[in-house]
């Protein structure tokens, strides 16, 4: 016959077929499937014999293709059988399968066992009738199975458990006495694994004190029912002293009658040997106690001064990983508000230029000029917030900064307040920026002023603090101390905790941005100090602004003529920006300037222009660019032209980790007068640029620097 492929499984039990002659192997597959079974068709007994297995439902073999055939492989397979297992074979044969006419059913009885003999011809629900049955067999066969596996399977799991637990498992038949104990049982009453162990053993090494007691509890748990449960002292071959506890139940047959005690026991000495410790010990503590009240005192209360420490501590901990978290975001939009604002502004710098002579377009780009000057005022906010404003520290007179901001003040908080100040003459200068530090006073004196709404008193001081040992946000060392108090409402404890959180405020909506302490509290920290705030209702406020002092003195101011020239050189610069607004503003206010400028979008493609020997006088380029740094651009620009004079543009305070380059710096925004001061440093000037405006003098820059400030405070709080 031809060879037929197996049938894939479709999941059902499958039947293994071997019927070589005739039509028999479709007649078979056909029957087979109509009982519910998936058909493997075997063209020979070898294969037969090879596919049979535990997955194999059904057999069905024809009497004369195996009736002188060697059966050994099959006989083999239907012994090696688990014992779950009995695979029921249907034979079909045309002799019926009684010995006294077909005398080879016997030896086919013999090899397969399970074998049904279906005489020929038959009507086809007989077979269909006789598979079913058959399968419905092995069907719980596969049931018997996983009874088996589960059992096996639990059992693994107990022996697993008992032996994590260094449980000892046992059993004791009632009606004899004999015991069954695992090894680890056996090791809980000093015995090895292989030692013959009884009942009476066990007996006889509880101590004897405890005996008595071991076996009446036996007893009622066996008259009972009640779970058996007991700790008690053990003496072991060698004469050792354990404590051992034993659990167990009762187990009754089906008729309720009690058969053995099942249960667990485990070696307890440690425990043991740990509550006798810490009994005697106890049994002295009061003496001791008595002895040692003093001392016992003196640690609790150190003890409460640490927890109350370290809880201090903590919340500073969560306090500092807050803030710290804002300042990344705060000072990412920051950075990138800045590049804005920076086209902004250079625009309405050049277009102020064109509109020149039209009153109504001067006032309109005058207009646009302050509201973009505020929004930049407002970056520095949120960039001292995140300590990554560019600060210009330097030695500076505290009470010459105080005393120069006098009338700023009084204008700045109006007539009904007051102003006292304490400035000592003789206290050393502070490591500050001066700009920074003046906008921080003046945003302390308008809180001020809001907090006292009726008038009263703003007292101004400086004292001289030293700070030895664990300072907390301070660092040992001498600090300045610039005081700002006042008469005014005041805040509870809950308000003064979220004081210097970013826009917290507790101005009406509108009045205010919430930035003001926040921005103090970031200076400080930038600034190696700290802001300190005290506050009680009804009282006032007072903050502290803790400032690191030097031995170094302040330089002496130099007066500055204005920046007028008409003779300044005129530069090929290479302008280096990824963003393309920032790169065509800075481009527009350098060729008003004069010079002839050569824009690039990327570090590759000013290394380009720069490798095919254009001369370039200067290079301006941005840090945080995509691919290559600005930093990195120096670096590679600097080995093909040592001499290049390059000029970093940022508005970051610092530049990451590893930025080892020393490079003259830009903040952003700039404006067009800082380009060309920048531009005319580099090109070795003494005089003024080109560009740069009309020159102001110094009541000027005065009046100028009083309305800057005014601007980034907002909200009406100068008036100058």
């Amino acid at each position: 016959m031809a060879r037929m492929a197996a049938i894939p499984n479709s999941g059902k039990p499958k039947a293994l077929i071997y019927t070589p002659a005739g039509r028999d192997a479709w007649v078979a597959i056909s029957l087979v499937d109509e009982a519910g079974l998936a058909s493997i068709a075997a063209t020979d007994l070898s294969m037969f014999a090879s596919s049979l297995s535990d997955d194999i439902a059904l057999g069905v073999l024809t009497e004369e293709a195996v009736r002188s055939s060697d059966l050994k492989p099959i006989a083999a397979w239907v012994s090696a059988q688990p014992s779950w297992s009995d695979l029921p074979f249907i034979v079909l044969t045309q002799r019926g399968g009684g010995p006294e006419r077909n005398p080879a059913a016997a030896r086919l009885s013999e090899v397969l066992g399970n074998v049904t003999f279906l005489e020929r011809p038959f009507h086809a629900t007989s077979f269909v009738s006789i598979a079913r049955t058959a399968l419905k067999g092995r069907l719980r066969q596969y049931e018997a199975r996983a009874r088996l596996e589960a059992l096996s399977e639990g059992e693994r799991r107990l022996q697993t458990a008992l032996a994590a637990g260094r449980l000892g498992a046992w059993e004791l038949e009632l009606s004899s006495m004999a015991l069954s104990a695992s090894a680890t049982c056996k090791a809980v009453f000093g015995r090895g694994p292989d030692d013959d162990v009884t009942r009476d053993d066990l007996v006889a090494s509880i101590h004897p004190d405890d005996r008595d007691l071991v076996l009446a509890r036996l007893r009622q748990t066996i008259d009972t029912g009640r779970d058996y449960s007991i700790e008690h002292r053990t003496i072991w071959p060698d004469g050792s002293l354990h404590w051992t506890e034993v659990h167990a139940q009762l187990y009754a047959d089906r008729y309720g009658s009690a058969r053995k005690l099942v249960g667990v026991c485990s070696d307890t000495t440690a425990r043991k040997t740990a509550e006798e410790n810490l009994r005697r010990l106890n049994e002295n503590l009061e003496e001791r106690v008595r002895e040692r009240t003093r001392e016992v005192n003196a640690a609790h209360q150190t003890l409460l001064e640490e927890v109350a420490q370290r809880e201090r501590a903590e919340e500073q901990l969560r306090q500092s990983q807050k803030m710290e978290a804002i300042g990344q975001l705060t000072g990412g939009v920051a950075h990138d508000f800045n590049n804005l604002l920076m086209v902004v502004l250079g625009n309405l710098e050049l277009l102020g230029k064109h509109v020149a002579g039209d009153a109504k377009a001067t006032r309109l780009v005058d207009g646009a000029v302050q509201g973009a000057r505020r929004g930049a005022a407002l970056t520095q906010r949120l960039l001292a917030f995140a300590r990554q404003q560019d600060l210009q520290v330097k030695p500076v007179d505290l009470a010459d900064l105080v005393t120069g901001m006098n009338d700023l003040l009084r204008r700045s908080v109006g007539p009904s307040v007051s102003i006292e100040t304490i400035l000592p003459p003789t206290l050393p200068p502070a490591l500050v920026d001066a700009n920074q530090l003046e906008l921080a006073l003046l945003n302390l004196a308008v809180n001020a002023r809001d907090a006292m709404p009726v008038g009263g008193t703003l007292s101004i001081s400086l004292r001289e603090e030293k700070v030895v040992g664990n300072g907390g946000d301070l660092n040992e060392g001498i600090y300045l101390v610039l005081a700002v108090a006042d008469s005014g409402t005041g805040m509870d404890a809950e308000t003064l905790k979220k004081a210097v959180d970013p826009f917290f405020s507790t101005k009406e909506l509108g009045k205010g941005t919430g930035l003001g302490l926040s921005m103090i509290h970031g200076l400080a920290v930038q600034l190696n100090g700290a802001l300190l705030l005290t506050s009680e209702p009804g009282v006032g406020t007072t903050a502290e602004l803790w400032l690191p002092a030097t031995e170094q003195r302040p330089e002496q101011a130099k007066e500055t003529a204005p920046l007028v020239s008409e003779t300044a050189p005129r530069l090929k610069i290479l302008l280096v920006d990824d963003d393309a607004l920032i790169a065509m503003s800075s481009v527009d206010m350098l060729e008003d300037l004069g010079h002839e400028v050569v824009e690039a979008n990327s570090g590759s493609q000013a290394l380009e222009l720069i490798r095919s020997g254009q001369p370039f006088d200067l290079m301006i380029t941005d840090y945080s660019m995509p691919g290559m740094t600005g930093a990195q651009l120096a670096m590679a620009a600097r080995d093909i032209l040592p001499a290049l004079p390059v000029v970093l543009a940022t508005g970051y305070a610092d530049l990451p980790a590893g930025t080892d380059i020393d490079l003259p710096r830009l903040g952003k925004p700039y404006n067009q007068a800082q380009l060309a001061k920048e531009i005319s440093k580099l090109a070795g000037e003494a005089g003024p640029v080109p560009g740069s405006g009309r020159g102001a003098g110094a009541s000027g820059a005065r009046l100028a620097k009083a309305d800057d400030r005014c601007d980034e405070i907002g909200d009406g709080a100068c008036v100058v």
